[in-house]
């Protein structure tokens, strides 16, 4: 069992930055790929990134070039560097483990529980 814990969110305004962590509970270097979703109020939840054991990653377009993924192995944490934050970036953003490299909600099996970020106009 992995649990997971996203921190980092809130509320900021159009152009600026926020970092999220996403905390494992145990030892995901080894075993686990991470991926990034965040969902909007009436919308589906939607991938934003995904990161390899290996570092490798991979992003949705809406976010290319502005978000990057990336992970500590020895903190068990990945991170998401948000910059150039748009209003239409806002939604809970949640992390996830899988053992596929998936840009898909059914390709993770473990769910932290998601922060808010707001990004205002």
């Amino acid at each position: 069992q992995v649990q997971l814990v996203e921190s980092g969110g809130g509320l900021v305004q159009a152009g600026d930055s926020l970092r999220l962590s996403c905390a494992a509970s145990t030892r995901t270097s080894s075993t686990y790929f991470i991926g990034w979703f965040r969902q909007a109020p009436g919308k589906e939840r939607e991938f934003v990134s995904a990161i390899t054991r290996g570092g490798v990653t991979k992003y949705a377009d809406s976010v290319k070039g502005r978000f990057t993924v990336s992970r500590d192995h020895a903190k068990n944490t990945v991170y998401l560097q948000m910059n150039s934050l748009k209003p239409e970036d806002t939604a809970v953003y949640f992390c996830a483990a899988g053992r596929r490299f998936a840009d898909e909600v059914l390709g993770y099996e473990y769910w932290g529980q998601g922060t808010q970020v707001t990004v205002s106009s």
